[in-house]
């Protein structure tokens, strides 16, 4: 008889404590729930140990690196990875454990689409959905590909497909999206850096435009009315803005962008 496999979520936090909670309930039905934690001056532990989980603390240095330190602290074959800032939908227990109890040796992984919601409401354009996202994988083969911003898990083995959603209410409001455009384009340009990229004055001023024309009118972003303008927009402006900062770089001689 085959063995029943068991979960560990792994959930990073950082002063989350108005989504946090939402976070764990959503997931309390796993084995075994991890939090890893860089520090946080609010409410967010004391929330999360409301739900019976290990808290670890760890110094922040990015995602990826933060994540891939967290794998050893969980104890089963099968790890899910969530944020903060997500959900699942009630049915997503059942469709996660008939995956993993019925997956091959050779499958390590199992992406998922994720539903974006833009101030309260579902973004289904723009190139926004399904925004495949790879959470669900096998402790021994994944690992996360060491990049500051927008890292993804790698697997030498098969990629799946599960028929849930992942909720993403990563942008509640304008105000907090700014202040992840400063850090996540800081990121971006530090990367260029590190890897060599050779600035160029046409990419800066032409792919931004590019970016917009894709997004509100390519990928049909202006069906989300006012909010598929202002993404388009914004991911115009992360580009313009990350190329900004990494000829800032090279200008003033510096070895990282500044905070």
């Amino acid at each position: 008889m085959k063995e029943i496999q068991k979960i560990s979520i792994l959930l990073p936090t950082f002063n989350c404590q108005t989504s946090v909670r939402a976070s764990l309930a959503s997931v309390e039905w796993a084995d075994e729930i991890i939090v890893i934690d860089s520090f946080s001056k609010d409410d967010t532990i004391k929330i999360a140990t409301e739900y019976g989980v290990r808290v670890f603390q760890h110094e922040y240095i990015n995602s990826a690196k933060q994540k891939n330190w967290a794998i050893q602290h969980c104890s089963n074959e099968w790890i899910f990875q969530i944020d903060s800032d997500e959900i699942l939908e009630e049915k997503a227990e059942g469709i996660i454990r008939d995956a993993i109890n019925n997956a091959g040796e050779n499958t390590h992984c199992f992406k998922m689409p994720r539903k974006n919601h833009v101030l309260g409401k579902w973004v289904k354009y723009g190139g926004l959905y399904p925004d495949w996202e790879y959470r669900l994988f096998r402790k021994e083969h994944g690992k996360w590909w060491e990049r500051e911003v927008h890292s993804r898990i790698v697997v030498p083995g098969e990629v799946e497909t599960l028929e849930t959603p992942l909720i993403h209410h990563g942008m509640p409001n304008i105000s907090k999206q700014i202040l992840n455009l400063d850090r996540y384009t800081r990121y971006e340009a530090n990367y260029m850096f590190r890897n060599n990229v050779k600035f160029s004055l046409v990419k800066w001023f032409l792919k931004p435009i590019s970016i917009f024309f894709s997004r509100y009118v390519f990928q049909q972003g202006f069906r989300d009315g006012w909010r598929g303008l202002f993404l388009a927009v914004y991911y115009a402006f992360y580009s313009f803005l990350s190329h900004t900062k990494f000829y800032e770089i090279q200008l003033l001689r510096l070895k990282r962008s500044p905070e």
